[in-house]
């Protein structure tokens, strides 16, 4: 996983993320990626904040961040890969690539359920933590962790093989189509 950043320099999900339009899908699905990436440094940085300093408001305003991202945002990226990047994928002649994108549906599955435990453990520093609370215990840390790293492969399968080989098969008009499924699903009009 990549490196942290301290806990001030990301206050709202996606707000320095790099412009890109539902007008070009799949730049807006790299640019998920990158805020995805951005979330996961918070999360590192929010852990390593914990066990350096204890808890303060900028841990809870961090979890808050996190939970947000990933209450919100996420699924509805999953729901973009699944509509519309996966089947034309499942449908082709690569067999590796077949498999490749099953596992990634399972990691869709897993992640959502990694995700209810690792909001949990945010949910707990996300308000002042009870009087004599220190630290995360180690079974937290690990809920934490093993969440960021199930992300940060998914992403690199994603990024390097699964979005170059989807996009090279999708005409013009099922990347129109997408777009505009995109927009709808988030309340905005594609016309």
């Amino acid at each position: 996983m990549a490196s942290s950043v301290p806990l001030t320099s990301i206050t709202m999900p996606g707000h320095r993320a790099p412009a890109a339009g539902f007008e070009a899908p799949f730049e807006m699905l790299g640019a998920c990626h990158e805020r995805v990436e951005r979330m996961l440094r918070l999360l590192a940085s929010l852990q390593q904040h914990v066990q350096a300093q204890g808890w303060d408001e900028s841990v809870a305003s961090a979890a808050r961040d996190v939970m947000r991202y990933f209450d919100l945002a996420a699924p509805l990226h999953h729901e973009d890969e699944e509509r519309h990047v996966f089947p034309p994928l499942l449908k082709g002649g690569d067999a590796v690539l077949r498999r490749l994108v099953q596992s990634l549906q399972q990691d869709h599955r897993d992640m959502e359920a990694a995700w209810v435990a690792a909001r949990g453990v945010l949910a707990s520093v996300a308000q002042a933590p009870p009087r004599g609370w220190v630290h995360f215990s180690p079974q937290e840390t690990a809920t934490l962790t093993g969440f960021a790293e199930l992300y940060d492969r998914h992403l690199r399968d994603e990024d390097g093989l699964v979005y170059p080989a989807a996009l090279a098969g999708l005409s013009p008009a099922a990347l129109r189509a997408m777009s505009a499924d995109m927009m709808r699903r988030r309340g905005l009009d594609p016309g």
